[in-house]
């Protein structure tokens, strides 16, 4: 996986990087650790924004002991009235009030690999992707199914079908 590849992180309380190089600004800090999932404490070297030609992330944790770059699904709901998606194949984030697609991804070896991501409304206004979904609309049920499969951190529609059987 390139160092440019960022990984859409349901489970990611912050956006976090080990790439210094990638910031425009960085503001340093006393070493604050971040735990892991596993416990692990990382140490947190400061906090700045990550502008590329395909992605802008504000508030990103510069932690250099980390190996992916990761895009926090929950910041990203947090920063705006933001919809993040997934199917089988991609993932795609849509700004809500403006209707337009301001993120794309795809799923490779099981991850969520973003291809472009602008947060901000002027950045979705430039963006060159764009598609309407204006006609788009779930059914009652795709709807319950992926309000459920969001809430249960992205569970297999299997699994899901389990336990509403039981």
């Amino acid at each position: 996986m390139s160092h440019f590849e960022w990984v859409l992180d349901s489970g990611a309380s912050h956006h976090m990087s080990p790439d210094s190089s990638s910031f425009t600004s960085v503001s340093s800090l006393s070493s604050i650790p971040v735990m892991t999932t596993d416990g692990t404490p990382m140490p947190l070297a400061g906090v700045g924004s990550v502008v590329t030609p395909h992605l802008s992330l504000p508030n990103v944790y510069l932690i250099p002991k980390l190996k992916l770059n990761l895009a926090s699904v929950g910041q990203i709901c947090n920063s705006g009235d933001y919809l993040v998606m997934f199917s089988g194949s991609f993932c795609y984030v849509q700004d809500l009030q403006s209707q337009k697609l301001i993120g794309t991804g795809r799923r490779e070896n099981g991850l969520y690999i973003l291809d472009e991501l602008k947060e901000s409304v002027a950045a979705a206004a430039a963006a060159t992707t764009t598609v309407d979904l204006s006609s788009f609309s779930l059914s009652l049920s795709s709807s319950i199914f992926y309000l459920w499969h969001s809430c249960l951190d992205h569970v297999s529609s299997s699994r899901l079908r389990f336990l509403a059987s039981t």
